[in-house]
């Protein structure tokens, strides 16, 4: 329990941790972040294949694959619902910044609802790593995602203040993101630990949420500023070393 405890504050504390970079480092260029970012992406892909779904295969004996695939489709389908719902980050700087009528309130409610709903699956990920028993896939699962904590946190800074948010306001909007991963930690725990029956669903389900921010987020924005050269060997960098660190352990 305490080794979740401390995973789940590492995860959620990777984002505050990118907050404070992009406060120190306002000028860090779009090529860097998005190395850094696609770095994460590779990361973040290796550990849904190797930590979650290809467990999931395992725990579910022989027509596992069965729940394994509807698990993975429904991770994804939900994120999808989200996306519709809440539109991601990027997209909310650009419709506010473009509409000055706006409260600085309003942005500040329309920022930390969109990243705290896209970081709670990412949060839910991590614990139901841990509920599946093995420590050491969980912990690389729970730093693949803090892994891709670390650039999120560093590239909302700058949209967030010029979107007329206060420094003090983006650093507690950081700081409550981060929260939002350490309670999704939790309660993708307790879930698995609770009813171990689910567990081959969950973590098909953690799955297909960690490939669909992967494909649907973090790929096309390491491909839009010119980079995507770079962003792609640095993608592989980071699943070969994922998969070398869960090859060695």
């Amino acid at each position: 329990m305490e080794l979740v405890l401390l995973t789940a504050l590492g995860v959620g504390g990777a984002t505050v941790i990118g907050a404070l970079v992009g406060f120190i480092f306002k000028g860090i260029s779009h090529k860097f972040s998005d190395i850094v970012l696609s770095f994460a992406a590779g990361v973040m892909l290796a550990a849904a294949v190797l930590g979650l779904i290809l467990p999931s295969l395992e725990y579910g004996g022989k027509n596992g694959w069965i729940i394994t695939v509807i698990g993975i489709f429904v991770g994804a389908f939900c994120l999808n619902l989200i996306d519709k719902l809440v539109p991601h980050l990027h997209k909310l700087v650009e419709s506010d910044s473009t509409k000055q009528d706006k409260t600085e309130l309003s942005k500040v409610l329309l920022f930390v609802t969109a990243i705290a709903i896209h970081n709670l699956p990412e949060g839910i990920a991590a614990g139901v790593g841990f509920g599946s028993g093995d420590s050491a896939q969980a912990l690389i699962i729970a730093g693949g995602i803090a892994l891709q904590n670390i650039p999120e946190g560093m590239v909302i800074i700058g949209p967030m203040l010029a979107a007329g948010v206060t420094p003090k306001k983006t650093f507690v909007c950081a700081m409550f993101t981060g929260l939002i991963e350490v309670i999704g930690t939790f309660i993708g725990y307790f879930a698995v630990s609770i009813a171990s029956v689910i567990l081959p669903f969950a973590l098909a389900f953690a799955g297909g949420t960690m490939i669909y921010v992967v494909s649907d987020e973090m790929i096309p924005e390491t491909h839009a500023h010119g980079s995507e050269r770079g962003a792609t060997y640095a993608l592989l960098i980071g699943f070969c070393v994922m998969l070398v660190t869960d090859v060695l352990l």
